[in-house]
């Protein structure tokens, strides 16, 4: 069975009901520690409260990087004190990992990530080597363009299933059966890449044993119809650094077609570089097709409502032609408005978590940064992705 990526926002899946009335949660720097009664269990959580409903739900970030939305009625217990917050450290972070998976999975360190595997060693050190490749690109891409990212409070974790029915297991209580039908995403809640290994998939195996040396990864994950199985990867991974740069607050109020779009910008894989990334910004002519298609039926009102409505993203009959639109729109921002583009991708990585904007709200803000004039603007937008080649 053919395995492709199917247009879903399976990287901003928020497993949780928005709280009423969500309020950024002000204390001394401290930790809080919470019991959470859910589905039979009990937890212990420390981290912080980010966010209090007037209900009486929380938010938290624990100190894994995980965070929590917990309901009133989840609520058992809930202190705090005066100790400074501390993230676990990469020892920690890792026997705790390993410690909530199946028997048979080690970690693979690199510089910014631990992979954790049940495949070959091989594989996991392809995958931290492409993860580390398309990180160093993601920070000098944004440095050069006067953004101020910063580093990871943690290290960033990918966890690599063996296989696609592993994977699917384990990602089914997150994005249900769609599962079956991507190779990869990016956890909100988890803060987690997953994935399974490419090389051991039917449509790239050709009937042959899985790859395992570092020669015969490259070779099989170098084939033309392995291209967006490797760019859905890199798609994932693009949110995973956007969302633990400062570039996007997870659960905050960010539009949905930047945080595509941006993800679909950094995708096209460059696998014959060892040392860096030469391929960001590349044109994709995947979705420049796709937009060109759409153009001809396109409705005057198609970019206003890409800035204020998610709908077209979410909707599995409009996304194709919705994500083709964010690409294009972040392309044509990042080569024609890059100043400005900056300054609006400032202001809200600064959103608070679960605080919503109206579409009016969003509009305006696009305009106070890009241009107050939207149909001229769109018009020269299609002028120049029309002469996109």
């Amino acid at each position: 069975m053919k395995r492709r990526r199917i247009e879903i926002v399976s990287a901003l899946c928020i497993a949780f009901s928005v709280f009423p009335s969500a309020l950024p949660h002000r204390h001394a720097a401290g930790m809080d520690y919470v019991t959470v009664s859910r589905g039979g269990t009990t937890s212990h959580v420390e981290g912080r409260i980010l966010v209090e409903a007037e209900d009486g739900g929380v938010l938290m970030l624990a100190t894994d990087g995980v965070l929590w939305a917990v309901q009133p009625q989840e609520l058992e217990k809930r202190t705090s004190d005066q100790v400074p917050l501390k993230m676990l450290d990469r020892k920690q972070l890792t026997e705790t990992v390993l410690a909530s998976l199946p028997p048979g999975f080690a970690a693979y360190d690199t510089a910014h990530y631990v992979i954790f595997y049940n495949t070959s060693r091989g594989y996991a050190q392809w995958c931290g080597a492409l993860y580390e490749r398309l990180y160093r690109g993601f920070y000098n891409f944004w440095s050069r363009r006067g953004m101020k990212l910063s580093d990871p409070e943690m290290p960033l974790i990918a966890m690599v299933f063996q296989d696609q029915a592993d994977y699917v297991d384990h990602a089914r209580a997150e994005l249900g059966e769609a599962s079956q039908q991507i190779v990869g995403y990016y956890s909100l809640r988890s803060n987690r890449m997953m994935t399974y290994d490419l090389t051991g998939s039917d449509q790239l195996r050709n009937g042959g044993p899985r790859a395992t040396s570092a020669q015969l990864i490259n070779q099989v994950l170098a084939q033309p119809r392995a291209e967006s199985l490797v760019a859905t990867i890199i798609h994932e991974a693009t949110h995973q650094l956007a969302y633990n740069s400062g570039l996007q607050t997870r659960y905050a109020d960010n539009p949905v077609w930047l945080s595509e779009g941006l993800a679909v910008f950094f995708e096209t894989p460059d696998l014959g570089n060892s040392k860096g990334w030469r391929t960001i910004g590349a044109v994709n002519y995947r979705r420049l097709d796709q937009f060109s298609r759409y153009f001809a039926n396109r409705p005057e009102s198609s970019l206003a409502s890409l800035l204020t409505d998610d709908e077209r993203l979410r909707n599995s009959r409009t996304a194709p032609d919705a994500y083709a639109e964010s690409w294009a729109l972040c392309y044509f921002l990042l080569k024609k408005y890059p100043r400005e583009f900056s300054n609006y991708l400032s202001e809200l990585g600064k959103k608070e978590p679960l605080v919503y904007d109206t579409p009016e709200e969003r509009l305006a803000t696009f305009r106070r940064h890009i241009v107050d004039d939207l149909s001229e603007f769109d018009a020269e937008f299609i002028r120049f992705i029309g002469g996109v080649r």
